[in-house]
């Protein structure tokens, strides 16, 4: 549809039972090794032995959608529509797959491309029975869905640890690719806490080299084990086909947002009302610390749940409820899909000195939307007590371009006020020539030139 670890622990009795036969005679200590054929053979059988009992928890899934007919201007003419009785919409068709996560309550997981728009979907099981599904919620910002079947006898997938992935790790992505049915393909983790490839979304990818094609999206990432540890979303695809770079979202992100799905039919996501960036080698020499890992507090809002936690400008934060944070990013996702009135220990560094703060996740405002596209397209913005917030620049955007950065709060335009998203916005349109955005970046107020 997308053109858009656990080891597995090979069993060796039965070749440690015939290689004790034939030695029984060497003391045990100089035991030969296992010979590699018997190791190899027990690698062999081991996966498909998995596959075996997992691959009934994927499914494939059809969808029916309605789409406007191709525009022509005879469709227009009364007497023509009369008389051709010419269709106003035709029924598109698309498939995907999914994931069977609860059993009992029949919930699936997909993405949403998968489902996006649907006016019909079905769900066809590996034992080819078919039903139709009830959709419970969608979130665009990770791309999850989240499916329901009234059915008996079903298999779910039991959730791994995506948190613990190492690159390297075996992994095997199962799903629809291209209609043909359920295929299973191999191979291992590349790449993890990937990013950029929605920036209006909460990302933090999983990368892999598995096969990965049109019609694999919503369907399993899983372990050598035959744990669930991401869901299939995209791929890298330059000539349309798959190049060994597909990306999943991690289970730990995708059950977050089931949950909300299941809650509140939506996601409902937390802010604490600091701005913040990426701690670089650079920043990290400057402030003594050794390891370039975690989010920098470029900003505190005030009367906000980290002012009111001690949250201070300059602080490093390297957890969130023991959760490691590597970047920005990383503790974007964090507290953005942590429920709100949920409460969350911070960990962080400030001075070369560790300390922790218990912060209340308050629901995130509106007021998000883009400024004026020919002054600084790409960006996203947000209310931020008195201020605007940038929580998005898309790569080789017209913003970026200019020099804005997420996390920047810019606080004038033309030295004129501006203290929402819809005051930034009429600034930008009402406003001729040069402009200078008046905004404060990592604790210093600076002046940006947009011509």
């Amino acid at each position: 549809m997308m053109k858009r670890s656990s080891r597995c622990v090979v069993p060796f009795l039965g070749a440690f039972t015939a290689l004790a036969l034939i030695v029984t005679s060497v003391p045990a200590q100089s035991q030969p090794a296992e010979p590699q054929a018997a190791i190899e053979m027990s690698a062999k059988s081991a996966l498909p032995d998995v596959l075996e009992k997992i691959t009934p928890a994927v499914v494939n899934i059809a969808v029916t959608s309605a789409s406007s007919a191709e525009t022509n201007p005879l469709y227009n003419d009364p007497f023509f529509r009369r008389y051709f009785n010419l269709p106003e919409q035709r029924q598109q068709q698309s498939a995907g797959s999914g994931v069977i996560v609860d059993a009992e309550k029949g919930y699936i997981l997909t993405n949403h491309h998968v489902v996006a728009d649907a006016g019909e979907i079905s769900v066809t099981l590996k034992d080819r029975r078919r039903f139709a599904a009830e959709l419970v919620g969608s979130d665009k910002a990770t791309d999850i869905a989240l499916l329901k079947v009234e059915a008996d006898n079903l298999t779910a997938l039991a959730f791994g640890d995506s948190d613990q992935l190492r690159v390297g790790e075996p992994v095997v992505a199962i799903g629809n690719p291209f209609g043909l049915g359920q295929t299973v393909t191999s191979g291992i983790v590349s790449a993890l806490g990937r990013s950029g490839i929605n920036v209006e979304g909460y990302e933090d990818f999983i990368q892999t080299d598995a096969s990965i094609n049109p019609g694999n999206s919503g369907g399993a990432l899983v372990t050598a084990e035959g744990r669930l540890v991401g869901i299939n979303t995209a791929i890298i695809a330059p000539a349309g086909g798959n190049v060994g770079i597909g990306f999943a979202v991690p289970i730990s992100m995708a059950s977050a947002v089931m949950r909300q799905l299941i809650e509140h039919g939506e996601v409902r996501r937390g802010r604490i009302g600091i701005a913040i960036q990426d701690l670089t080698p650079d920043l990290a020499d400057a402030l003594g610390l050794t390891d370039a890992q975690g989010a920098v507090v470029g900003s505190v809002e005030q009367d906000s749940p980290a002012a009111d936690a001690g949250i201070q400008a300059g602080d490093v934060i390297v957890a969130i409820d023991k959760h490691p944070i590597r970047s920005s990013a990383d503790l974007r996702n964090r507290v953005g899909l942590t429920p709100a009135g949920s409460q969350v220990e911070v960990a962080y560094l400030r001075d070369g000195k560790r300390g922790s703060a218990t912060v209340r996740i308050e629901a995130e405002r509106s007021g998000v939307a883009e400024a004026a596209p020919d002054r600084l397209q790409g960006a996203q913005f947000q209310d931020a007590k008195g201020s605007v917030l940038v929580t998005a620049v898309e790569d080789g955007s017209a913003a970026a371009r200019y020099g804005l950065r997420t996390g920047d709060v810019i606080v004038a335009v033309n030295r004129q006020p501006v203290s929402t998203v819809a005051e930034l916005t009429a600034a930008l349109r009402g406003a001729a020539g040069t402009i200078a955005l008046d905004l404060f970046r990592g604790g210093m107020r600076l002046f940006l030139v947009i011509r």
